[in-house]
């Protein structure tokens, strides 16, 4: 679930059958995980991604495997396709973390909730459902193209600025300063 309309529709808009739902959480009485564009937000996806396998038995794996357990709902940001490629150079190396988090933060990533337990949703209500026409579709498309790459150019920039500040992945990975 997120807070940019836009978003959810550039990923639905190549389907003939898309629908777009709004929905209403309420938050009342759930444990909030709220977390931001950085380090932690970067190594959580990781965790989730599968990319901290090979550091199964590493305390900063434990950290980022436990980190979920306690909340009802999380808050954080997006995890698009823009995002995605950063995140891909990240862990394989190929920037530092302080290009990774300038690049983010350069994105200008909505933000995004994500329930993880039961009681979280069962307090999200569906307030409407709404069929995507072809039209609006086609337009949806233009937008994303156009997005994705001012997305990446931007991404790009922050990359060549900071390609020397900051630690390497693996270099986090085994807690090297």
């Amino acid at each position: 679930m997120g807070t940019d309309p836009i978003q959810p529709l550039t990923l639905i808009c190549n389907f003939p059958e898309a629908k777009l739902y709004t929905v209403q959480a309420n938050l009342t009485g759930l444990r909030i995980l709220k977390i931001d564009i950085g380090l932690d937000w970067a190594l959580l996806i990781a965790y989730h991604r599968g990319r901290m396998e090979r550091t199964k038995d590493d305390a900063i794996y434990c950290k980022y495997a436990e980190m979920t357990s306690a909340w009802d709902l999380i808050i954080g940001y997006i995890a698009n396709d823009r995002m995605f490629t950063v995140l891909d150079r990240f862990f394989a190396g190929e920037i530092t973390d302080n290009a990774l988090i300038y690049s983010l933060s350069a994105l200008k990533l909505g933000r995004q909730y994500v329930a993880l337990t039961e009681k979280a949703c069962r307090q999200i209500d569906v307030v409407e459902e709404r069929f995507v026409g072809s039209a609006e579709r086609a337009d949806i498309q233009l937008i994303s193209e156009r997005r994705r790459k001012e997305g990446i150019q931007r991404a790009d920039e922050m990359c060549r600025k900071y390609r020397r500040d900051g630690r390497f992945f693996d270099e986090i990975i085994r807690g090297e300063l």
